[in-house]
């Protein structure tokens, strides 16, 4: 072959793994608000259901991003399909949990809020570049999950007092990390076009 060496891009499928796990997350979460309704949050049987549902959704949360990163499977549709799922799932949990009053309003909007604006942020500076996951983001979901797992699952009466310290502490670390995208996003666009106003 004479000339240059054309070159072949290699085109990411839609339908791949990382895309089918995030599909999944997203038809758990009516399933995972069903059973939280039938269980009115007082069937000790289906809270069970209910909170196995929620680590499962979870747990493909953080394969689907490992088989995308790791098989290199990232595309523009996983990129927007992922975190809607996870606001998706957090946010059905959050509602239903302060709906049945387990848990205050206040904190679910609270929550709501950051992950909606920080989402949001996302999209606004995508353009520019990627606001990569932090460790406190990544400490943020994990405290998070653990939370919500612990409202959901029938803890003993002795256990039942340790769940609104572990919210506590997801509130505090999501607000945190909430200013700290806040800032990323600032620098990320002030270096991509100096002098643009914010």
């Amino acid at each position: 072959m004479t000339g240059a060496e054309s070159t072949v891009v290699a085109r990411v499928p839609v339908l791949n793994a990382a895309n089918a796990l995030t599909a999944l997350r997203v038809l758990l979460v009516p399933v995972f608000g069903a059973t939280v309704v039938v269980s009115a949050m007082t069937h000790a049987g289906w809270r069970m259901a209910a909170c196995l549902i929620f680590v499962v959704a979870s747990v493909t949360d953080l394969v689907d991003g490992w088989i995308a990163r790791r098989f290199k499977l990232v595309t523009s549709v996983g990129k927007v399909a992922d975190p809607i799922a996870d606001k998706a799932l957090t946010g059905a949990a959050l509602v239903l949990l302060s709906w049945y009053a387990l848990l205050p309003w206040w904190v679910t909007a609270v929550i709501l809020a950051r992950e909606l604006g920080i989402t949001a942020l996302r999209f606004w500076v995508i353009r520019h570049g990627v606001i990569a996951a932090s460790r406190g983001g990544k400490i943020k979901t994990a405290l998070q999950i653990l939370a919500i797992t612990w409202y959901l699952w029938p803890m003993p009466a002795a256990l039942v007092a340790v769940g609104p310290w572990i919210m506590g502490a997801a509130v505090l670390v999501t607000v945190l990390t909430g200013f700290d995208y806040i800032a990323q996003a600032l620098r990320l666009r002030r270096q991509r076009e100096p002098g643009l106003p914010l």
